[in-house]
């Protein structure tokens, strides 16, 4: 039946078993520890005064992930921080669409869009790092989400898909094949910077006791799922070596 459509059967094997292989790499890999070498990057997350505890979009426990990534941060030769920094009126704010509040959902030009409280807004208090974090092993800070039209959640492209950061560029200058990854909000920033890490060709991996999430209708479920489905590994800080 396979011929009668053109269909070689051995293609059809050789294609069925490079599928397995590749389907058992990435389960084996997702088991795999990471190593902490030059080549290997922590990035950390959004870890700022409006997503922790008191802040504009707290997200639960945020505060939580501080002494994590200090204690982690000093393992690293290279750390690099994403820093939320919208100009007000951004159009990812509720206030910026009127009759809307925040937590609707709206069609924006890139896709669906949550509306989100006034966060992160540049040169205001709520847009600083947390005070507690140390910020002396970072080598750079990509700020994201400045530009009014377009939200931007994960550290390499921005929500439209297409605008890029920067950041994979200066990992690739730097030798870097590996990326860690740490911060606020699990569901949100950490998932899409993830994704987009492992879509660039790093070695990708989640510390979960390091981010805390937001949550909303499920997205926590959701975001682990879509981390695994593209090859995002999901660690713990005792998976790490000392």
């Amino acid at each position: 039946m396979a011929e009668a459509f053109g269909i070689d059967r051995r293609s059809l094997i050789a294609g069925a078993t490079a599928l397995g292989a590749a389907t058992a790499a990435r389960g084996a890999r997702a088991q795999e520890k990471p190593v902490i070498d030059e080549r290997t990057v922590l990035i950390v997350v959004d870890v700022q005064n409006d997503f922790c505890p008191g802040g504009k979009l707290a997200v639960p426990g945020g505060d939580e992930v501080v002494p994590v990534i200090n204690a982690l941060a000093k393992r690293f030769s290279h750390v690099v921080m994403t820093q939320d920094w919208h100009p007000a009126g951004h159009s990812s704010f509720a206030s910026s669409h009127p009759g809307r509040q925040p937590f609707e959902m709206v069609a924006m030009p890139y896709g669906q869009q949550v509306l989100w409280p006034d966060h992160c807004v540049q040169g205001t208090k709520g847009a600083d790092f947390r005070p507690d974090l140390d910020v002396t092993p970072v080598q750079a800070i990509i700020r994201k989400g400045y530009r009014k039209e377009i939200d931007s959640y994960s550290g390499f492209v921005e929500a439209d898909r297409t605008t890029p950061t920067g950041l994979t560029g200066y990992l690739r200058e730097r030798g870097i094949l590996r990326t860690v990854i740490v911060g606020l909000a699990t569901d949100f920033c950490v998932n899409w910077t993830a994704q987009d890490a492992a879509r660039a060709g790093f070695d990708t991996y989640v510390v979960e006791d390091a981010c805390r999430a937001i949550d909303l209708e499920g997205s926590l479920a959701k975001a682990w799922a879509e981390m695994a489905e593209n090859d995002v590994s999901r660690i713990k800080t005792a998976d790490l070596p000392g």
